[in-house]
């Protein structure tokens, strides 16, 4: 039995409930995230591999629990190469130079401006530098998202399809080497499932409110931690009352119960399969979509995803190119919603050829169509989830009960946390005791030789 510890916030087979995972953060802040972690646990589990998260847990001073219990580490990364995410990059880069067994980066990009200038350099350099030679000696090869992250590293000093290779986000593997999309015809009652990021800029914004006002049956999924806790408890609002947004629960899709949360993949899923258009500025929103064979329409908005969109051949329009005139009816007119269909095979060939380099098991090394998958069977006995009811569907008892269960979340959190610093602390005072209590027997020492050494003198002189 091979047993991977992986990063992720929460296994596909937790089962944990709305509360906990707002109070505890278990989708890291998007649940986006849920998307290619899900993919990664179906493409590597097998019968004789467990794979266990580690909740986003990153210390150190685990390296030696870790190097015993595991026999490797795998890491999905999203845009980890930015300003924010560089003490993180820093504490990776420690815990793993620790580490005897292999480290695996499935997936990492850069953040960065949509057209980056050729040689940019950023603050955080040498801390990708430090952290990609930490993991290339623990493995043979890096995966990033897409071209723009690869030319970074090579600026770096690192060998493209040496050191990294273009892997793309390893979400589009979920379903196999082929990737369906449904042929629909799209019309003002068709179902529509849109998604955005209030750090989309204005055009987006815009573009993205006239356009679900075109469509009677849109229905609004949105990503954010904030927004989780926000449609559970029905609020506090977002820092985004000046965009033209869904920053309230005032806006018409929480008033008109449009919105649909989802905190696991099989029911997103499964409602992206009732519907015929997907678009909007979230990554893994319409990844989900093309996963669920649904045509999409994203918007990159910045050089992370438009690397990704590019790599995959999505359908996409650019967000600099967006005027007030673009209308949703022309941007479908002109849509080629199987080019990501028709790139699918290739893209995958390429990934599992960079899990055989690193000699990672997977369920396709005997087949690219397996009929026996593991994991849909552990993810079949599963309890069924829905999206998250409305907060304004519910009686005001269920409100009320929603309010406690998540207060009682938050406790829980806050007293893990507490005894977490305090074992931490209680471990630097033992630490500092036994310095102390040996520097005092030293003094103790040195004061008996001192006092011997002045009585023997004192001897001498009489």
């Amino acid at each position: 039995m091979k047993n991977y510890l992986i990063r992720a916030g929460v296994s596909p087979l937790d089962n944990f409930d709305a509360a906990y995972m707002a109070a505890n953060n278990s989708i890291g802040s998007n649940v986006g995230n849920l998307v290619y972690a899900y993919s990664i646990f179906r493409t590597l589990m097998k019968e004789d591999v467990k794979i266990t998260p580690d909740y986003y847990k990153i210390n150190p001073n685990q390296a030696d629990y870790i190097n015993k219990h595991y026999d490797g580490y795998i890491i999905p990364l999203a845009d980890a190469f930015r300003e924010k995410f560089a003490p993180k990059l820093r504490a990776y880069t420690d815990l793993i130079n620790r580490l005897t067994i292999p480290v695996y980066v499935v997936g990492v990009g850069l953040s960065t401006d949509f057209d980056p200038k050729s040689g940019q350099t950023y603050p955080f350099d040498d801390d990708v530098r430090n952290f990609v030679k930490a993991v290339l000696n623990k493995s043979s090869i890096v995966g990033v998202r897409g071209q723009i992250t690869a030319d970074y590293l090579t600026g770096l000093g690192f060998k493209e399809d040496t050191d990294h290779m273009v892997i793309g986000c390893p979400s589009m593997y979920m379903n196999g080497r082929e990737l369906i999309v449904r042929d629909t015809n799209i019309t003002k009652d068709s179902i529509i499932s849109v998604n955005n990021s209030p750090k989309s800029p204005d055009n987006v914004l815009d573009f993205i409110e006239r356009s679900m006002r075109e469509f009677d049956n849109h229905h609004f999924i949105p990503q954010w931690l904030r927004e989780l806790r926000m449609s559970y408890l029905g609020g506090p609002d977002l820092p985004n009352s000046d965009k033209n947004y869904p920053y309230s629960v005032e806006h018409s899709v929480y008033q008109e119960d449009r919105v649909r949360y989802f905190l696991d993949v099989p029911s997103w899923h499964a409602f992206l399969e009732t519907t015929d258009l997907s678009f909007g500025a979230r990554l893994h929103g319409n990844v989900a979509a093309i996963l669920a064979g649904t045509p999409s329409i994203i918007i990159p908005k910045d050089g992370r995803m438009r690397e990704l969109a590019e790599y995959h051949d999505m359908n996409f329009i650019y967000g600099p190119d967006i005027t007030d005139d673009t209308s949703i009816w022309d941007v479908i007119e002109k849509s080629d919603f199987q080019s990501v269909s028709r790139q699918a095979p290739k893209n995958f060939d390429r990934y599992i050829h960079f899990l055989n380099l690193n000699k990672i098991p997977h369920i396709y090394e005997e087949t690219n169509n397996p009929t026996h998958v593991y994991f849909d069977e552990l993810v079949a006995a599963m309890p069924k989830r829905e999206a998250i009811p409305s907060f304004f569907t519910l009686s005001q008892n269920d409100k009320s009960k929603r309010w406690m269960n998540y207060v009682e979340e938050e406790k829980k959190m806050q007293e893990r946390k507490f005894n977490i610093q305090k074992n931490h602390l209680d471990k630097k005072v033992k630490t500092l005791q036994k310095k102390v209590d040996f520097q005092k027997r030293t003094l103790d020492r040195k004061a008996v030789r001192t006092a011997l050494k002045a009585a023997d003198l004192f001897s001498k002189k009489k």
